[in-house]
């Protein structure tokens, strides 16, 4: 293989292992969450209080560092944010209390945001555009992976070792992966873009009238609110409502989650490029199809004891993640590639100050007012509201030019 094909399929594999490890140290938490409401004698709002916190810090620090991003060196902002990140979670060592907790895990937010409103627009400029839903298929194999990841480390380790000794595991990756960025040449912006970079696609004030850009991010935001709940509450529903061991409920659910999250990332994406010579809209009717889909096969899962429950969950879960690469290849595509970075901090912003913020507080207060079966009737109405939003969306999408260009080389300009 040449040195400018080797390129861009090594950057690719530096940063998604970085998202890989940035979506295991968030999902370690979920799985300790009883052992956490147990030792701290916490109510189920207060638990929920833990990733809401760290959603509301990671949203705001995005609006700044995408600008950033647009203007300065994006694999610098990743690097130092990665460390940052993984500094405070080995602070989890000397966390004793409730409000100890809280802190640390709100500040992880601010270095997390670094990597995820940033790494987006580096992948998107090391391959060709008609490629982006199977490259951003890959990169976001983070997600599913990354998620199960931390909840069997956290179920297995934390069983045996105490709440604790996950994340000290979680934290090392971090740091080796940050210096490896630092070994990267960057892309030039925008190099495979083929559409021009109008005052809508190209200035912050345009994205204020870009349909494209709204309806990806408001279709997003009600799916992130879905995906936010569901991901921090359906271990601990198992738990309590299900009869199962904190082990083997994040076991269940971490190898749905891993299962599902690969063959959906990776399926959604493909799907997503394949019919784009037939509808410049794919990305966005994949995306509103798989939430619409996956809304029955989430009431009856939560409905349905016995053998058949965990088989229903995983159907549900799977079309809920068919959606994560071409949702987010129609957000790259609906902005020009100098504003990129900035309008991802603000789709941050958007779909967790509307989704995943609220989303676990809610739940949790619901479960003690009601019970925690019926909380996730939430998650529920927002795949619809999701869906209904990206089937809209689909007569805005851009045109895309389809011819291949070479993959990016490494004399590459630089930025």
């Amino acid at each position: 293989m040449t040195q400018a094909k080797l390129y861009p399929r090594t950057a690719l594999i530096v940063l998604a292992s970085l998202n890989l490890f940035n979506y295991v140290d968030r999902s370690v938490l979920f799985a300790v969450q009883p052992l956490v409401q147990a030792e701290f004698h916490l109510s189920n709002s207060q638990l929920g209080y833990l990733t809401s916190a760290f959603f509301a810090c990671y949203m705001v620090a995005a609006p700044f560092t995408g600008p950033l991003a647009d203007r300065y060196s994006r694999k610098l902002i990743i690097a130092l944010g990665a460390i940052f990140w993984s500094g405070l979670t080995l602070l989890t060592a000397v966390t004793h209390n409730y409000t100890e907790l809280l802190i640390r895990h709100t500040l992880v937010g601010i270095g997390e945001a670094t990597f995820v409103t940033i790494a987006p627009t580096f992948v998107a400029d090391l391959f060709s555009e008609n490629k982006r839903g199977r490259i951003l298929g890959v990169f976001y194999l983070a997600i599913p992976v990354g998620t199960a990841l931390g909840y069997l480390l956290g179920g297995k380790l934390g069983a045996e070792y105490g709440w604790r000794f996950p994340f000290y595991v979680a934290a090392i990756p971090g740091f080796i992966l940050a210096f490896a960025v630092m070994l990267l040449p960057e892309p030039q912006r925008g190099q495979f873009d083929s559409v021009a970079e109008t005052p809508e696609r190209g200035t912050f004030l345009g994205l204020l009238g870009n349909p494209a850009f709204w309806t990806a991010t408001l279709g997003m935001a009600a799916m992130t609110f879905a995906l936010g709940g569901v991901q921090v509450w359906i271990p601990t529903f198992l738990v309590r409502e299900r009869g199962y061991s904190l082990e083997a409920a994040t076991f269940a659910f971490g190898l749905i989650v891993v299962g599902d999250g690969i063959l959906a990332s990776l399926l959604g994406g493909w799907l997503g490029d394949y019919l784009l010579p037939r509808t410049r809209a794919s990305y966005y009717l994949v995306s509103a199809a798989s939430m619409a889909i996956g809304v029955p096969f989430m009431i009856v899962a939560l409905f349905l004891r016995g053998p058949l429950m965990l088989p229903f969950i995983g159907i549900a879960a799977f079309f809920l993640l068919l959606n994560t690469s071409p949702l987010n290849a129609a957000l790259i595509n609906s902005v020009g590639a100098h504003i990129r970075a900035t309008a991802i901090a603000a789709n941050i912003f958007i779909i967790h100050i509307l989704g995943d913020v609220p989303s676990p507080t809610m739940m949790g207060y619901m479960a003690d007012k009601w019970s925690l079966q019926s909380a996730f009737i939430l998650p529920v109405i927002a795949m619809v509201i999701s869906s209904a939003i990206l089937f809209y969306g689909m007569k805005f999408a851009p045109p895309v030019v389809l011819q291949t260009p070479p993959d990016v080389a490494v004399g590459a300009k630089p930025e």
